[in-house]
């Protein structure tokens, strides 16, 4: 008889799937881009992209900085201007770097902080059976007590020194105290990181919900300031923000005092001013560089100043205008450069009309303190020997209306073609106060005097406290971070063998779970009460 074994059908195995390519690009990209190296990579690249914000001149602080830069650097000016460089912080590339960090620092810090949360829950484990492989070993001693008391001890001794102890009673009749202390390392480096977020929110939403001006003011002159869109002169506002928004505040400085070392440096500035709120009546107010003008959803804050000198231009009609210009400061020494330009001059009474060809401009520099080799460099900031420069012009300024150009500059393209010409010779005219000049066709100009004048910058950033809260807390994180140490330290306490009395025998171990190199004394303070209450004699537990 044949038997014929019949052999279960096997099931073919599929094969297996291959994992979609796409997937897994994004996957490795995503793990990639929110490992803590990245998040690393990303801020230094966000520190290094601010130093051409440093470098450069911004249009959110100064435009007439840029102006200056373009006017120093004609050739390099149009290509910083293409790579943002003059608006570094509101740059496409900036805010890349600064949305992949964003990006980098939450896809890194949550789980982590699940992690944390899940060790801070968990209790220390039980002390490992080869206690004499953990880098730190203290080996057995015998002690009086009986291992329940002994444990108890070490358990407070433990607790007292801020340790998380956990004892156990072990099947044998002895006692496993377990001990962990240094969470709050990891506890700082997430602090650290989400303040770091915080203030990356703050910058955020304070580009969005924010507004800045920039407004000069000479001091002790009737030209008031009230907070709208065309009195600044230059603004930039929020995305979110209208100029219906802006707080309704106006103000107006009356006086201006700066002092100056010896050397030339600037000791201190006191601006004083009259401002009004809403429908409030005018009061009285000061500060200074570090101690900026609060007002509701307001700062003022001062960022620069200078000196403008007072023109009276009698013209051949014996009218006489008479207009304060600010001459704005090109070094520390308060040497400073500007145009005072009388379009509206020389008319005919007869007729009533202006001719164009008969406007004045006169540009120059003012010297607080000029010297006596006739430099037109100022040798210190305060008005020692003040002396003006100008060179007169007459013709069409080119002052049409809709024109753009600069208040501070004579309109280089008006002298190019000739319809605005020199008049004043090869040497320019040299004034002091009181003094006048008299030009070719009669016509003349005194210097009066000057008058110190303030660049204002008046700013409201909604998330100021946010980013002054993150700041402090991630130093904060960063100072538990960097002297946190996390370590684990165990006890095994067992009965001791041969004595009628009881007694008990206690060894030690520790680990340390970061680099740590003063685990050592410190493991070896911990073991030493326990060897000095003992017998000193080693045991086998």
């Amino acid at each position: 008889m044949t038997i014929v074994e019949e052999r279960p059908a096997t099931a073919e195995v599929p094969p297996p799937r291959r994992p979609n390519p796409l997937w897994t690009l994004l996957r490795n990209s995503w793990r990639q881009l929110t490992s803590m190296r990245t998040a690393l990579v990303l801020l230094f690249l966000l520190a290094v992209a601010a130093i051409p914000g440093s470098y450069f001149p911004q249009y959110a602080v100064n435009r007439e900085r840029v102006s200056q830069y373009y006017t120093a650097h004609p050739q390099l000016a149009p290509w910083v201007e293409r790579l943002g460089g003059f608006d570094v912080f509101a740059s496409p590339w900036f805010a890349a770097i600064y949305l992949l960090l964003f990006t980098s620092l939450i896809g890194c810090v949550l789980p982590r902080l699940r992690d944390h949360v899940r060790a801070l829950r968990t209790v220390p484990p039980d002390a490992p059976k080869r206690m004499d492989r953990l880098p730190q070993h203290a080996p057995a001693t015998a002690r009086p007590e009986d291992p329940a008391a002994a444990a108890e001890s070490l358990a407070r001794m433990l607790r007292r020194k801020m340790f998380r102890t956990r004892v156990v009673e072990l099947p044998d009749g002895g006692f496993s105290v377990a001990a962990e202390k240094g969470y709050l390392k990891e506890t700082g480096n997430l602090l650290f990181h989400f303040a770091l977020l915080a203030v990356l929110i703050g910058v955020g939403f304070g580009h969005w919900y924010g507004w800045h001006g920039n407004r000069l003011l000479v001091a002790g002159a009737d030209q008031g300031f009230c907070n709208s869109i065309t009195q600044y002169d230059d603004s930039a506002l929020g995305p979110r923000v209208t100029a219906a928004d802006l707080p309704k505040f106006c103000l107006r400085m009356t006086d201006f005092e700066a002092t100056y070392q010896s050397t030339g440096q600037a000791k201190s500035f006191l601006a004083t001013v009259e401002v009004k709120e809403g429908s409030g009546a005018y009061r009285k107010a000061s500060f200074t560089v570090n101690d900026p003008l609060r007002l509701h959803h307001a700062n003022v804050h001062l960022i620069g100043q200078g000196y403008a000198p007072v023109l009276r231009y009698t013209d051949r009609y014996g009218v006489t205008q008479e207009k304060v210009v600010a001459f704005l400061p090109v070094d520390g020494m308060q040497t400073s450069e500007g145009v005072a330009q009388f379009p509206d001059v020389n008319i005919d009474p007869a007729t009533n009309k202006r001719d164009d060809q008969l406007q004045v401009g006169f540009e120059g520099v003012y010297l607080p303190t000029g010297g006596t080799d006739g430099s037109a460099t100022s040798k210190f900031p305060a008005e020692n020997n003040p002396v003006l420069y100008l060179a007169a012009y007459r013709g069409n300024l080119g002052l049409d209306v809709g024109k753009t150009g600069s208040v501070y500059a004579l309109d280089r393209g008006q002298i190019n073609s000739g319809a605005l010409k020199k008049v004043s010779g090869e040497r320019p005219y040299v004034l002091r106060p009181g003094e006048t000049l008299t030009l070719d066709d009669g016509t003349k100009l005194e210097f009066v005097g000057t008058r110190q004048f303030a660049t204002l910058s008046i700013r409201y950033d909604p998330t100021q406290s946010l980013l002054l809260v993150g700041a402090v807390l991630g130093l904060i994180g960063l100072m538990l971070s960097l002297f946190g140490h996390r370590r684990r330290v165990w006890f095994r306490v067992l009965p001791a063998n041969g004595q009628e009395t009881g007694g008990s025998v206690i060894e030690a171990g520790g680990l340390p779970r970061t680099d740590y190199p003063g685990f050592a004394a410190e493991f070896a303070a911990l073991t030493r009460p326990a060897a000095e209450d003992g017998h000193a004699e080693e045991g086998t537990p």
